[in-house]
């Protein structure tokens, strides 16, 4: 529990650091484009219209099924669903992907530092967030104008966005971690990432598949839990860390188990970053 202890410490003591460094990450991802950032809401919204062409106007509505039927017998307009749920997915794609790269593409810069590498996924993270926020912007102006305005469910967002960064942040520690021990891990990292947005309640309902096991089996992934919080929260269906609390159990007992597993491994290997360059 002391390497616990000591990453938290370091979380919170390195805050300001965090945010500082995190918004020079963002700047200077951008920096060579003309648009700059705004190539970041751009990007996603190319990939949201080409997603709505195949899954929603293609494959969805050439089976005579435009609608989607949630678990509790809302029917959500195909689009809708998607877009309330996808959102999140972008801040998830590029955070496990940069997190897990994070700490052995910056090990030169800091090691003759005084620089506690635990946050180093923290404010990568970080820069993702920022991203993440003018992305759901946008995002809240279109559901505007597509029937489903502002509502009191709105106060599950700062909860939701929390819960995503803290389980990012944690599953990080172990993804940058070992990325940096064993390279090939990067690689891994990538095809899981590609595979995540088919397993999880992104593109297409998993609601009525069958066997029921299948669902149930879906949800033992943490970012379904995500996924369907913000949707509910957007759609405004309902008080969705309530209504599901065993499941919100569930998944906040995952977060604390990667980020004492995540503590334990970045803290022994830390001090030998520099030897697997």
């Amino acid at each position: 529990m002391r390497s616990v202890v000591t990453v938290l410490k370091e979380q919170i003591k390195s805050f300001y650091l965090v945010r500082r460094l995190s918004v020079y990450e963002m700047k200077s991802a951008n920096r060579n484009n003309y648009l700059g950032i705004l190539w970041e809401i751009i990007n996603p919204m190319i990939q949201i219209a080409i997603y709505w062409f195949v899954f929603g106007y293609g494959i969805f509505k050439a089976v005579g099924r435009p609608d989607v039927k949630m678990a509790d017998g809302d029917v959500i307009p195909y689009f809708s669903w998607m877009l309330s749920g996808i959102v999140v997915w972008f801040f998830i794609n590029q955070s496990i992907t940069m997190g897990s790269k994070s700490v052995y593409s910056r090990i030169k810069m800091v090691s003759k530092m005084s620089f506690p590498m635990s946050v180093i996924p923290t404010y990568v993270i970080f820069a993702k967030l920022y991203q993440h926020l003018m992305l759901l912007v946008i995002v809240l102006i279109m559901f505007q104008f597509m029937g489903y305005p502002i509502s009191v469910y709105y106060i599950q967002l700062p909860y939701m966005m929390l819960a995503t960064l803290i389980f990012l942040v944690s599953l990080s520690l172990i993804t940058s971690t070992i990325s940096t021990i064993v390279r090939d891990f990067q690689m891994a990292i990538q095809s899981v990432v590609r595979i995540l947005i088919y397993v999880s309640p992104f593109l297409w309902p998993p609601y009525e598949l069958k066997p029921e096991i299948v669902p149930t089996l879906m949800q033992l992934n943490p970012i379904y839990y995500l996924a369907e919080g913000y949707r509910a929260t957007i759609l405004g269906l309902n008080w969705y860390p309530f209504v599901n609390w065993e499941y919100s159990l569930y998944f906040w007992g995952i977060t604390i188990l990667l980020f004492v597993v995540g503590s334990i491994l970045h803290v022994k290997f830390r001090d030998r970053f520099v030897d697997f360059l």
